[in-house]
């Protein structure tokens, strides 16, 4: 099973693992620099990015909340994921 992209918009791309340890979390990467972010907080698990990047994913990620948590409990039970709209 490979890393399901489910996201990519201005140079970010976004994926998860299938399946992956808690909290509930996505992983983006910008550039070289890349963080794993909680779904719930959006604050960064580990890693680092860019604060524009960082800004821009947050954003992203508050307007499809509901989307990402549902892809959570996909990769949990190593479904595949369900694409989500880049931010526009």
């Amino acid at each position: 099973m490979g890393v399901p992209r489910i996201s990519a918009f201005y140079g970010i791309v976004i994926w998860m693992y299938r399946p992956d340890h808690p909290p509930a979390h996505f992983h983006a990467q910008y550039g070289v620099t890349w963080a794993q972010v909680a779904i719930e907080t959006l604050e960064i698990l580990e890693g680092e990015l860019p604060p524009r990047a960082l800004r821009l994913i947050r954003e992203w990620a508050q307007e499809h909340r509901p989307e990402l948590l549902a892809d959570w409990d996909r990769a949990q039970r190593r479904e595949e994921l369900v694409p989500i709209a880049p931010l526009a």
